[in-house]
């Protein structure tokens, strides 16, 4: 028996015949005997693809709209959406290599793709560390608010998402799910840092009060359920992958490495809604907190 894995950025073959090679049969067919999470995991990857697409593209025009009054993290924002749109292109590709195709060729497009959304958190962990800034620090935030920073960040942000893709494509390091890992649990654990700071400094009420200001209430009950909304989509990732080792390969490859992954990708939709639906109050993955109404 061989065994070959490729999590969302690295593709999962397991149990081929001694006399087969691993392309001579589809991923579908792998899966064959526990194939519901497969399913449920393409459905919502078209999902991604008709309603992330649109959204994105929407906040990308919002932003360009009100360039004039931007936030700002409204920079990071921005390229996270790029990096979303770009993402859930893949869906009628990735449908065809996982239930139809055979060939190892179109995966190295897959894994690159897979590769440049495994690293969307650091854009993610950049828009909190701004807003961590803005509301726990803001006289340092004030000082460095017109510098050009963010745009060196969203730079190198940008370098290592294209490195990390690049690697994941070519296939070739041992191991390498295993930088996937560090770096989701790095992330995730900065952003929830992040937002508990800011839940914290929000939920103190001002002095000689025991109500807490409604701009503030408001901001932390948004606050809050971004939060909610971090654990959801990234905690099932951060709290399966390092045990993968305790699940069975047939297990892992079909029920959970598909149930982790198709959480994490579908923040590619909730992101821009949020972003959305709260008009510039909320952003993807962290807090929007007009700093102005907070002093």
């Amino acid at each position: 028996m061989s065994f070959l894995f490729l999590n969302s950025s690295a593709l999962f073959i397991s149990q081929w015949p001694v006399n087969a090679t691993p392309w001579e049969h589809t991923v579908y067919e792998g899966c064959r005997d526990m194939p519901a999470v497969l399913i449920w995991y393409l459905g919502l990857q078209f999902v991604n693809m008709f309603l992330g697409i649109p959204a994105n593209i929407m906040v990308l025009w919002l932003i360009r709209k009100n360039k004039g009054d931007s936030s700002t993290s409204d920079i990071f924002i921005l390229h996270l959406a790029v990096l979303d749109v770009l993402f859930c292109l893949i869906p009628p590709l990735e449908l065809a290599n996982i239930v139809f195709l055979t060939t190892s060729g179109t995966w190295y497009v897959l894994r690159f793709f897979y590769g440049m959304k495994d690293s969307s958190p650091l854009f993610l962990s950049c828009i909190c560390l701004d807003r961590y800034m803005a509301v726990v620090h803001p006289i340092t935030f004030t000082e460095l608010k017109d510098r050009q920073h963010r745009a060196g960040l969203a730079a190198l942000v940008w370098l290592v998402t294209l490195a990390y893709a690049a690697a994941k494509c070519a296939n070739r390091i041992i191991n390498f799910e295993k930088v996937f890992t560090a770096m989701i649990l790095a992330a995730f654990a900065f952003m929830v840092f992040c937002n508990i700071a800011i839940l914290w400094v929000l939920r103190q009420s001002g002095p000689g009060r025991d109500e807490m200001h409604p701009v503030k209430k408001r901001a932390f009950k948004t606050v809050l359920i971004i939060l909610a909304i971090i654990v959801f989509n990234y905690f099932p990732p951060v709290a399966l992958f390092p045990f993968q080792h305790y699940f069975s390969p047939d297990v892992f490859r079909c029920y959970i490495h598909y149930l982790a992954f198709g959480l994490m990708d579908f923040s590619s939709s909730i992101q821009p809604m949020l972003y959305l639906s709260k008009d510039k109050v909320a952003c993807p993955g962290c807090c929007q907190v007009n700093v102005t109404h907070l002093q």
